[in-house]
């Protein structure tokens, strides 16, 4: 399945540095954009592993917050 984020980066001492914007936690840095657009997705996909399955028997419910 292709997913679409929105890569916000910068540059700091000549290292492409970007986090996604809909992704709290995934930051990389490259030194070039090329590189960073690799380390980004290498970054997400280390957060995905890491998730926890669900424990047995769990649900879920949506839950509106108002900010």
């Amino acid at each position: 399945m292709l997913t679409r984020f929105t890569l916000e980066y910068w540059i700091d001492e000549d290292w492409y540095v970007g986090k996604l914007k809909e992704v709290p936690g995934v930051f990389s840095q490259g030194e070039s954009l090329e590189e960073l657009e690799g380390n980004i997705k290498d970054a997400y996909r280390l957060i995905l592993e890491e998730e926890s399955p669900p424990q047995s028997g769990a649900k879920t419910k949506e839950l509106p917050i108002e900010v």
